[in-house]
């Protein structure tokens, strides 16, 4: 059978990791994906979990894992420890796509992550010929995947404000002001600095209606013929 995965060699002081590769993610890894995807440390910055239980794990992988366009695990000698994964778009935006990756715990400060988005970064420009901007989206308070993508050879391009509703609904936070609830509709693409926060957040009729915290967020990019760091 065809090897459909992608394979690189790593040097490590201890020989563990010498086998990194990247390969499509199926239900025989949720075991695997388990370990991160109930650390709490890993999915602080997700946009999902932490998971207490496996069958939350199981509808994950059927849910989102296996119907995403370029969706793969991370791999130590075959063995799921992360996943990474390119995001699509359509229409006149079809030149540019979403990365995003997470690793679990154990693994970081090993440069794993940074040779997974070095790998997965040259197969997406190989595969959608279409694809001219890879870009991500990292919270400002997450230093360690900003340093991932800059030594990937990522520019940080910019911060944007008020991007993004945080999952935890302990971060919610009282407004003293008019009631008002967010309009997703139009938080998720704001890049003007100096629009007022009246222009993307609608009014209630509700009184008394807590606005959840809105993360800000830092925009990095690669192009099709950038080269790495």
């Amino acid at each position: 059978m065809e090897d459909n995965s992608l394979a690189s060699t790593i040097k490590e002081g201890d020989g563990e990791l010498s086998d990194i590769s990247l390969r499509p993610m199926d239900l025989s890894d949720v075991d695997d994906f388990m370990v991160w995807a109930s650390d709490d440390k890993v999915t602080h910055f997700c946009s999902y979990g932490p998971y207490t239980s496996r069958e939350q794990g199981i509808k994950h992988i059927e849910n989102k894992v296996i119907p995403h366009p370029w969706f793969m695990a991370i791999c130590v000698n075959n063995r799921a420890i992360g996943a990474i994964s390119v995001s699509a778009n359509q229409g006149n935006d079809k030149c540019r796509g979403e990365i995003g990756y997470v690793l679990g715990s154990k693994y970081w400060g090993k440069g794993i992550a940074t040779r997974a988005v070095k790998m997965a970064s040259d197969a997406i420009f190989a595969e959608w010929p279409h694809l001219e901007r890879l870009e991500a989206l990292v919270d400002v308070e997450n230093v360690g995947s900003q340093k991932v993508l800059l030594k990937a050879g990522f520019m940080q391009e910019g911060v944007l404000r008020k991007y993004f509703i945080h999952k935890d609904p302990a971060r919610w936070k009282p407004h003293s002001g008019p009631s008002i609830s967010p309009n997703p509709n139009l938080i998720d693409s704001i890049r003007n600095h100096s629009l007022k926060h009246t222009d993307y957040r609608q009014s209630s009729r509700t009184h008394g209606i807590p606005f959840p915290d809105r993360k800000p967020v830092f925009d990095y990019l690669i192009g099709k013929n950038d080269s790495y760091n």
